[in-house]
């Protein structure tokens, strides 16, 4: 057996999972909106869960010391859920925070170190002006030879889009169906920072028009409203402002037991079967823009820990900070060829109802990224949905028995993949 195939002592279960309302709140702190998440996660719990039974916390955050001028945050967390004097860790990966959290808190439990602990994730981003949001998250990127060239993320991610473009045809319009998708999933999700599909958006801009008694738009479709600058103005060609995700406040918690103890909490829990984490180069160093080396590393070794392959996996929650990352993601996964992602979303593939649902929260793009809790707000989703009990989103006519994170660090400096069974 490989390394990276190599089983780890005892297997992990999720048994609760919860997040607090993804959006912006003026009137909340990163404290509130963790012991928001914390109790829903508790509430979660089919047998329930005892406070004192947890072992220790992860908490995925990328700069509360930027965004709130607040650092040593894990310890703050763990005095407002009563777990003080467990031990209590910060994991910092940018916008991998979440999932490296998780896999620091799976690695913990199935070493044997701990039998039940909490994985999370928490960021707290409108206190800062837009401009200075955009400032604290390029610390993310190379300081050296992105930032100072006048980088923040929409332009590299741009760069990342028109390399796209150049080697395999697709269009603006492909990356605008990304954004139509997932807003439509996002409607349906009451957790969701963005409630509405674009459709939804665009006719609401027409009604307010109306009742301004201003000029009437006459857009007769989303593409058509999307590709209006000034409906959808342009942020780093060819990336848009509904192509980006959003400024976000939110937190989202897990509880992970050794698995011979999961059905003492869950009646359904579901089984970490593979984990996989890698590092890639800068931008600037990658021989190829269109691929992330880092996601095609860890998503092999989540593959190989859990004895699957791409074709398994039912449902996937993957990193769409902007809507060219998801098409770079399904494919770094396997899920398609090549430059064969924006072909099989014009197709509905990717949609909820499709071959191969992708991001059925609405992903980043439309539940909103609170760049801490990402990573950890995508197994919430994979909760509801394996457990059957996502409402209305809920994938249609599919027993859900495997599923798939995927959540990233900047441009990919950082990837974490895990996959989950329901047994």
């Amino acid at each position: 057996m490989s390394r990276e195939a190599k089983k780890l002592g005892r297997g992990v279960a999720v048994v609760g999972a919860g997040m607090s309302k993804f959006g912006s709140f003026a009137d909340k702190t990163s404290r509130d909106l963790f012991v928001e998440a914390f109790q829903a996660m508790a509430k979660s719990v089919d047998k329930g869960i005892e406070t004192k039974d947890i072992e220790a916390l992860y908490v995925g955050n990328f700069s509360s010391d930027l965004f709130e001028n607040q650092g040593h945050i894990a310890p703050i967390m763990a005095d407002w859920i009563g777990l003080v004097p467990k031990p209590a860790t910060r994991v910092e990966a940018a916008c991998a925070s979440g999932g490296l959290a998780l896999r620091t808190a799976f690695i913990a439990v199935a070493s044997g170190l701990f039998d039940i602990v909490v994985a999370s994730g928490v960021e707290k981003m409108s206190n800062l002006p837009t401009e200075k949001v955009t400032d604290t998250l390029a610390a993310a990127s190379d300081a050296l030879y992105e930032a100072v060239c006048g980088f923040t993320f929409p332009g590299l991610y741009a760069a990342i889009a028109t390399a796209y473009m150049a080697k395999y045809g697709a269009t603006p319009e492909d990356f605008m169906r990304v954004g139509i998708k997932n807003h439509k999933n996002g409607a349906l999700n009451p957790k969701a920072q963005f409630n509405k599909s674009i459709k939804d958006l665009m006719n609401s801009r027409i009604e307010k028009a109306k009742q301004k008694g201003e000029p009437t738009p006459t857009w007769h479709d989303e593409l058509e409203f999307l590709k209006d600058p000034a409906a959808n103005p342009v942020v780093a060609w060819p990336m848009r402002l509904f192509d980006c995700s959003p400024i976000t406040d939110g937190a989202a918690c897990l509880l992970l037991v050794a698995e011979d103890l999961a059905k003492d909490f869950s009646n359904a829990p579901l089984h970490i079967i593979g984990s996989g984490h890698a590092t890639d180069h800068a931008l600037p160093e990658r021989e190829d823009m269109t691929t992330i080396s880092a996601a095609r590393v860890a998503a092999k070794q989540a593959y190989d820990m859990a004895g699957v392959t791409p074709k398994d996996i039912q449902i996937a929650e993957v990193h769409d900070c902007f809507t060219i990352a998801e098409l770079v993601a399904i494919e770094d996964l396997g899920f398609f060829k090549p430059g064969g992602a924006y072909m099989a979303t014009r197709e509905g593939v990717t949609a909820r109802d499709g071959a191969k649902p992708i991001n059925t929260s609405g992903g980043l793009k439309s539940k909103g990224h609170p760049v801490g809790a990402s990573g950890i707000g995508q197994v919430v989703e994979s909760w509801a949905q394996m457990r059957g009990e996502a409402g209305p989103r809920q994938v249609p006519g599919k027993d859900i028995r495997l599923a798939l994170t995927h959540n990233v660090g900047a441009t990919g400096g950082t990837c974490v993949v895990h996959i989950f069974e329901r047994r």
